[in-house]
């Protein structure tokens, strides 16, 4: 990302909404919105480093509330919220931090939330195991402070591999469930 460019286009449009760029409590923020997009938008460069495994077997390994901040594609604002993965392993895990840069990788992109849940399915799903269910939960300031301004909330949903089949889908998700806090699902 070019610093220069960034602050330029940030000067104009804080001159576009009828503001002073020298105006003292604006006249860092070309430079401060600069640094934020590099970090917010950090997944288009990043490394999920899922070929970090261990030889371990498992039945079925859940990570629950993995949480996310990410952008909306359409309005570019902010959606939030948790992200659930269960897998199941083929002879090798993951460590957790390996699945919470995964969900960052893709959520520091401009996105949708039913993108970024098939992402992260699909990338985990090849890696080899024999599974995947993703779902994530989230609010969108699109929705709520902008159109509609409405508190919905979306959940989104991927599966992968055995859990594609009916009863091992219902399997997974009641598993997710019994373990869940009482506000989810």
């Amino acid at each position: 990302m070019d610093d220069e460019r960034v602050k330029k286009l940030i000067r104009e449009l804080i001159i576009e909404v009828g503001e002073d760029p020298t105006r003292e409590g604006l006249r860092e923020t070309p430079q401060r919105i600069a640094n934020m997009y590099k970090e917010i938008f950090g997944g288009y460069d990043s490394d999920s480093e899922l070929s970090v495994q261990f030889s371990e077997d498992s039945d079925v390994v859940i990570a629950r509330d993995i949480q996310f901040y990410s952008m909306c594609e359409h309005h570019m604002l902010p959606f939030f919220g948790k992200v659930h993965i269960a897998y199941s392993p083929n002879g090798r895990v993951f460590g957790i931090s390996k699945l919470v840069r995964l969900v960052e990788k893709y959520a520091k992109r401009l996105q949708i939330q039913e993108r970024l849940t098939k992402n992260i399915a699909d990338e985990l799903y090849s890696q080899g195991v024999k599974g995947v269910v993703v779902l994530a939960d989230a609010e969108h300031l699109c929705m709520k402070m902008r159109g509609v301004r409405n508190d919905a909330t979306l959940t989104s949903s991927a599966f992968r591999g055995i859990y594609e089949n009916t009863r091992e889908k219902e399997g997974i998700l009641a598993l997710i469930r019994k373990h869940a806090p009482d506000s989810y699902m």
